[in-house]
């Protein structure tokens, strides 16, 4: 049973409805995952405005005990998943290997002159066509990383229709006559994300994302693909292996 906020007690509205919501997060009976009231529902219920029940709720969603997906409401957080960044990192192994079902959406796919970063990356000279696809990675039918990848497109002239007719990155350079290849280096930063970003990780932009850069090599040590890879940090935790 809710109980009534106290009014000038010393003690911020807003850290009240926080404390509440977080017993009721962790009673018995509650689900990670579970879907909580709607910032009207609480408004109503605990007699104050939305921008009050904002702040609880962001305070909550800072503390990682709830997640704020844009458009559709707050929910419980669920464990938080180990991504493992080694010399050989594969989305759907590592997804598969802790009992999840790993999904890829293609979300964009077109050819582009390398800018002077990418170029460097995959020892290009600037302005040399590449293609670049961008891919949404989901556990469990939840996104967790975005990724933009770059590919010389003389030397994968078939990746684009490849990807388009199968997402996964592994496969279509398999089919390429590439059936491994290695992470070279991988650059690890943090920052908030794009507006953009956030709606496709379904996140709050309150929230940061962990950016990696990582290169690709073939058995030869030339350059396959460079990477440029958003995770969704409340949700992804970077495991760095050897």
């Amino acid at each position: 049973m809710t109980a009534p906020v106290a009014r000038g007690q010393g003690v911020a509205l807003w850290r009240q409805i926080a404390s509440q919501v977080e017993r009721e997060i962790t009673a018995a009976g509650r689900s990670p995952g579970e879907r909580l009231p709607t910032e009207a529902e609480l408004s109503a219920r605990f007699g104050v405005n939305r921008h009050t029940i904002r702040r609880a709720m962001e305070s909550l969603e800072t503390r990682g005990l709830i997640r704020i997906e844009q458009g559709r409401g707050s929910f419980i957080a669920e464990d938080v998943l180990d991504y493992p960044l080694g010399p050989r990192t594969r989305f759907s192994e590592t997804i598969r290997r802790q009992n999840r079902e790993p999904q890829g959406r293609l979300l964009r796919v077109a050819e582009q002159p390398a800018e002077v970063p990418v170029a460097e990356a995959l020892r290009l000279p600037p302005g040399h066509p590449v293609v670049v696809a961008e891919r949404l990675g989901l556990a469990d039918g939840r996104p967790v990383v975005l990724g933009t990848h770059y590919f010389s497109a003389a030397r994968f002239p078939s990746i684009a229709a490849l990807l388009a007719e199968d997402p996964s990155i592994t496969r279509a350079l398999a089919r390429s006559g590439l059936p491994d290849y290695r992470r070279h280096v991988t650059r690890i930063t943090a920052r908030m994300p794009t507006p953009e970003e956030a709606g496709l990780l379904q996140q709050s932009r309150s929230r940061p994302v962990l950016v990696t850069e990582a290169v690709n090599l073939d058995p030869r040590g030339a350059p396959v693909e460079f990477g440029v890879a958003r995770y969704a940090a409340a949700r992804v935790q970077l495991v760095v292996e050897s």
